[in-house]
C-alpha cells in the first residue's frame, strides 16, 4: 500500500510481513502448550505427598504463570507487524521551500562529567546541518546540569558552526557529525583539513576548560560572552540556581561564512531549586516546550539523547512523509525512528543494541496504533502535547498554543522575559503541565510513559526504519552502567504496572487488546526476575539434595517441556536473526536478560517496594557516556566489565556457583551409575544451560588479574550466599 503524490509518485509505502500467518499459528500451539504445562502443575499440586512437593510445586507454578504472562504479551508484536518505507525525494514535489514547516530540537543534557560537551556539541552540530531550510531548524539545548562548562562549548560549537554548515552544504557531506566525518576515511582536501583544525581546536578548548572546571577569562573574549556567564556567582549550583537562556545563533541575524542563514542555537537551563519538583528529564522538556513556544513556536518537534547524533540529513523529510499525509490523517501524534549505537563490540556483549525493543517490537506495535516513544529520534507534531486528537486543552497563556504565531524576534525583550518566567521552577504549579498537558509525570520512564498516555488518549504513530540509520548513539560499556540503566528504567516501569494507569486495565480499555499487552509486556518486565532466579536456583538445589522435581525423560510431559523451551528461543532467534541480527549477538542478547533479571531487574523491584513503603532510595543517575582506555580495550575484545563491587554482582556470582556445583554433581552422580538419570535430565540441563552462560563469570572469577574482574570481596560474599542457600535447602528439602 501507498499514499502518493499528485503526479502518481510514492511518498511512503508498506507492507505486512510474509510470517504473520505462521506467527499467528505459532502462537495458537504455543498458548495451548502453556495450559497444558498449567494444567500439569495443578494436577501435581493437588496430589502432593508431602509439603517439600508441594512448595516446590507452588513456587514452579507461580514462576511459568508468570513466564505464560509475559510470553503472551510477547506474542501481540507478532499478531501484525508491517514495514514501511519512505521517498523523501518526492516531498519537494507537495512541499514547496517555503512551505516546509518550521523544526524544533531538543537535546537534553545534565552532567558534563558523564555526558562530554563535546558529544553533545557534536549531536547539535549534526541537526544543525539538516539538509532541510535552515531558516526553520531551531535548536534547543537543556543543560539540566546548569553548567558553565556547557554553555561554553556551545559558544564554541556556534562559531564552528559557520564553517562546518556551509562545508557540508557545498561539499554534498552525508556524516553532518563533525567526530563521525572526521573518524572515516574522508576525502582529504585542504578545506578538510583547514576544517578540521579548526574542530580540534575547538575540541582542546572545551576539554580544557572541562579538565580546570571552570571558564577562564583566557576564554572570554567579548563583553556578551562575559555577561552570558555573569550569572555563574557565588550560590548557583547544579540543584539551586535561576533560569539561563542565551541565544547562541539567531536565523534572523546571523550569517555562515557563505552568507547563508544559520539555524537557532539557543541553550536554556531551566530554574533549579532543591524544593522544586520534576527536576528530571520530564520536567526539562516540558520546559522546552514552553520556551519554544514562545520563541519559535514550530509546529513539528525532535526530541533527541545528547549523545544520539543524526546520521543522515534526510531525516526530518523522511518523517515529514508521514507527518504531511493528509491519508493519515490529524490523529498522527508522532514519527518515532529507532535507536542504533556505534562502538558496539563485535558481538554485543552486554546486549546494548536492544534490537527486541528498538526494531522487532515496534514494527509489531506499527501494525496497530504505532510503536511507543523510546525518548530520542522522535518527531512529534506539537499539537500533540495539548490533548487529543478531538479535544486541545488551553494552555495558561495564550502564548503556549500550538496554533499561536511567533511574530517577534527571538532576541527581543519582551520574548525572552516570557521565556525565562515560563522556565521558572514554580511555573507549573496549579496547571495542567505534566499531567494533561506535555510530556508526563509519574514515572521515571517519562518516554515510555508519555507514549503509552498518547495513545490512550486516541493517538497514532508510525516507526520509520530506514536502511541508513537515521541516529547513532553511544552504549554504556560496563556492566555497572549497563545494569544501572536498566535498574532505572525497572523502577519507572513498575511505577506505570501498579498505577491507576496500568496497561492491563487502563490501557486495554483506551486502546483495545494488543495495543494493552504490548505495552504491559514493557510495563511488566521486571517481573522475569521472579521466573528466572527461580529456575536459576531451585532446580540446582533439588539436583544437590537428590531431589527430582522435573517429568522424566520417558514420559509424555517430559515431551511439553522441550517444545516450550526450544519453541521459544527459536522464535526468538528467528526475529532477531531476520532483522539484521548474528547468532553470537541474540546469544549474548538471552545471556543479558538472564543476568538483567538476576541483578538490575531484581534490585529495581526491591528499591520500587522500598519506595511504595516510603523507605528513601537512590535518586536518579545519569548513565556514565566517559569512555575509560584500558575499559575499551577490554569490551572491544569481548571480555566483560565487572571491576566494582556492586551489590548487583552477588547473586550472579552466586547462580554461577549454584548452577556450576549442580551440574558437577549430577555428573558425578552419572558416573556413580545412578539409576535415575531420567529424572535427573532436565534438571542437569538447566544447570548445565546456566553453566554455559555464566562462562564469562568463571573467568571474571578464576583466570582474570585485570581491574575488570569480580572484586574479592563479592566473591567471598557470593559463596557465603549459595552455601547459606544449599543450607537452607538440605533443612527445608
Amino acid at each position: 500500500m501507498s499514499t502518493t503524490t499528485t503526479d502518481g509518485l510514492p511518498l511512503h509505502t508498506h507492507k505486512h510481513s510474509l510470517r504473520t500467518p505462521i506467527n499467528r499459528l505459532f502462537v495458537l500451539i504455543y498458548c495451548c502448550a502453556i495450559l497444558a504445562l498449567l494444567y500439569h502443575h495443578t494436577l501435581s499440586l493437588l496430589h502432593s505427598a508431602t509439603m517439600t512437593s508441594f512448595f516446590i510445586t507452588l513456587t514452579l507454578l507461580i514462576s511459568d504463570s508468570i513466564l505464560a504472562f509475559l510470553n503472551i504479551t510477547t506474542q501481540a508484536f507478532r499478531m501484525k507487524p508491517i514495514y514501511r518505507k519512505e521517498y523523501p525525494e518526492n516531498l519537494k514535489r507537495i512541499l514547496r521551500k517555503a512551505d516546509f514547516p518550521a523544526l524544533d530540537v531538543f537535546i537534553c543534557t545534565a552532567d558534563p562529567y558523564k555526558e562530554p560537551p563535546m558529544n553533545v556539541v557534536n549531536t547539535a552540530l549534526s541537526v544543525m546541518g539538516y539538509d532541510y531550510p535552515t531558516e526553520k531548524v531551531s535548536v534547543y539545548v537543556s543543560d539540566d546540569g546548569g553548567s558553565a562548562l556547557t554553555l561554553f562549548a556551545f559558544m564554541e560549537a556556534a562559531k564552528f558552526a559557520r564553517h562546518w554548515l556551509p562545508f557540508c552544504r557545498e561539499n554534498n557531506i552525508v556524516e553532518r557529525c563533525p567526530e563521525a566525518f572526521f573518524q572515516m576515511d574522508y576525502s582529504r582536501s585542504s578545506e578538510a583539513e583547514e576544517i578540521k583544525i579548526m574542530y580540534q581546536g575547538m575540541k582542546v578548548r572545551v576539554d580544557n576548560v572541562i579538565e580546570r572546571g571552570k571558564v577562564d577569562s583566557e576564554y572570554v573574549t567579548g563583553e556578551w560572552e562575559t555577561q552570558a556567564f555573569s550569572k555563574w556567582i557565588d550560590g548557583f549550583t547544579q540543584r539551586d540556581h535561576p533560569t539561563v537562556i542565551q541565544v547562541l545563533a539567531d536565523s534572523s541575524k546571523d550569517r555562515d561564512i557563505t552568507d547563508n542563514v544559520m539555524p537557532n542555537l539557543i541553550y536554556v537551563s531551566r530554574e533549579k531549586s532543591r524544593k522544586s519538583e520534576h527536576n528530571f528529564k520530564a520536567g526539562a522538556l516540558n520546559v522546552l516546550i514552553r520556551v519554544s513556544a514562545v520563541m519559535t513556536n514550530a509546529p513539528i518537534v525532535l526530541t533527541q539523547d545528547c549523545d544520539m547524533y543524526s546520521n543522515d540529513p534526510q531525516t526530518p523529510s523522511r518523517a515529514l512523509c508521514y507527518l504531511s499525509d493528509p491519508k493519515l490523517g490529524s490523529k498522527l501524534g508522532y514519527v518515532q525512528f529507532p535507536q542504533r549505537f556505534r562502538g558496539i563490540n563485535k558481538n554485543d556483549i552486554y546486549g546494548c543494541e536492544h534490537k527486541s525493543l528498538f526494531v522487532i517490537n515496534p514494527e509489531g506495535m506499527d501494525g496497530f496504533s504505532g510503536p511507543s516513544y523510546v525518548g530520542t529520534g522522535c518527531f512529534f507534531n506539537r499539537r500533540v502535547f495539548f490533548g487529543g486528537p478531538s479535544q486541545l486543552l488551553s494552555p495558561e497563556i495564550p502564548e503556549l498554543a500550538p496554533d499561536n504565531v511567533v511574530d517577534k524576534p527571538i532576541r527581543s525583550t519582551e520574548v525572552l522575559e516570557l521565556a525565562h518566567s515560563v522556565a521558572a521552577c514554580n511555573y507549573e504549579n496549579n496547571t495542567d503541565w505534566g499531567w494533561k498537558i506535555g510530556v508526563r509525570y509519574g514515572s521515571l520512564v517519562e518516554d515510555y510513559f508519555t507514549g503509552y498516555r498518547l495513545q490512550c488518549e486516541g493517538w497514532k504513530s508510525v516507526f520509520c526504519n530506514p536502511a541508513r540509520a537515521a541516529f547513532y548513539g553511544d552504549a554504556p560499556i560496563n556492566l555497572v552502567d549497563v545494569l544501572s540503566q536498566t535498574k532505572r528504567w525497572t523502577i519507572g516501569l513498575l511505577e506505570v504496572a501498579f498505577s491507576k494507569y496500568s496497561p492491563i486495565t487502563f490501557g486495554i480499555r483506551s486502546m483495545g487488546l494488543l495495543m494493552g499487552l504490548s505495552y504491559a509486556h514493557y510495563a511488566f518486565w521486571p517481573i522475569w526476575s521472579i521466573p528466572i532466579t527461580v529456575y536459576a536456583f531451585l532446580p540446582q538445589l533439588a539436583l544437590l539434595n537428590g531431589i527430582n522435581i522435573f517429568p522424566k525423560v520417558s514420559e509424555p510431559w517430559f515431551l511439553l517441556y522441550v517444545f516450550l523451551f526450544i519453541g521459544s528461543y527459536i522464535q526468538n532467534c528467528l526475529d532477531f536473526v531476520v532483522e539484521g541480527g548474528t547468532f553470537p549477538k541474540w546469544w549474548n542478547d538471552q545471556r543479558m536478560w538472564m543476568i538483567r533479571a538476576l541483578s538490575s531487574f531484581l534490585f529495581g523491584s526491591i528499591e520500587y517496594l522500598l519506595m511504595s513503603l516510603g523507605i528513601s532510595t537512590h535518586g536518579f543517575n545519569v548513565t556514565s557516556k566517559v569512555l575509560d582506555e584500558d575499559q575499551s580495550k577490554r569490551y572491544d575484545q569481548g571480555i566483560f566489565e565487572f571491576g566494582v563491587a556492586s551489590p548487583m554482582f552477588v547473586p550472579l556470582t552466586s547462580a554461577a556457583i549454584v548452577n556450576l556445583a549442580a551440574f558437577a554433581w549430577g555428573h558425578v552422580e552419572a558416573f556413580k551409575g545412578s539409576n535415575d538419570l531420567e529424572g535427573m535430565f532436565l534438571q542437569m540441563f538447566i544447570a548445565g544451560f546456566g553453566v554455559v552462560n555464566c562462562i564469562p563469570i568463571y573467568e571474571a572469577i578464576i583466570s582474570r588479574s585485570d581491574k575488570g574482574r569480580i572484586p574479592t570481596k563479592t566473591i567471598m560474599v557470593s559463596l557465603l550466599l549459595a552455601f547459606s542457600l544449599y543450607v537452607v535447602a538440605y533443612v527445608a528439602l
